[in-house]
């Protein structure tokens, strides 16, 4: 077994990476999006939800520095173009949507998304010892369960 320059497999890393550039690809199509619905949202909860998601692409944009450097850490290149996060992305780009209740279905929607996918890296970090993953992984999902509750509550679900 070869390892790399923080003692881990690097063939598990190679693996590890890839699924980290998925995970980075979904979390800027989202960010993205997200951008989107705090500049156009219109109508009644308008300042709720406005600040909700600048609060929201604000703390997706964090994450997307932490895989981005997660990858590095490992020994790996980020992915840094749209065409491959669009290309790599299950979060679909939305466009113009300015209606609050679309905004916050499709948040949910795109968190269900990044949740499963944050949970098989979370599998494949621990089979290959990497605890730094693992843990991010782990307080990403813990963390997001919980804005998922808050946000189908206000959906009414």
């Amino acid at each position: 077994m070869t390892t790399n320059f923080i003692g881990l497999d690097t063939a598990k890393t190679e693996k590890l990476a890839s699924a980290l550039n998925e995970l980075l690809s979904n979390y800027q199509i989202f960010y993205m999006n997200v951008r989107g619905y705090h500049w156009n949202i219109k109508g009644d909860n308008f300042f709720e939800l406005h600040a909700k998601f600048e609060e929201l692409y604000d703390d997706l944009l964090l994450k997307i520095d932490e895989i981005a450097e997660r990858v590095l850490t490992l020994g790996h290149r980020p992915a840094h173009a749209y065409s491959t996060y669009i290309e790599k992305s299950d979060v679909p780009e939305r466009k113009d949507v300015s209606d609050g209740k679309e905004a916050v279905n499709n948040i949910v929607e795109s968190f269900a998304k990044l949740i499963s996918k944050q949970r098989d890296l979370l599998a494949l970090a621990g089979e290959a010892d990497d605890e730094g993953t693992v843990s991010l992984m782990s307080d990403y999902i813990s963390q997001q369960e919980k804005t998922v509750w808050m946000y189908r509550s206000y959906l009414g679900l």
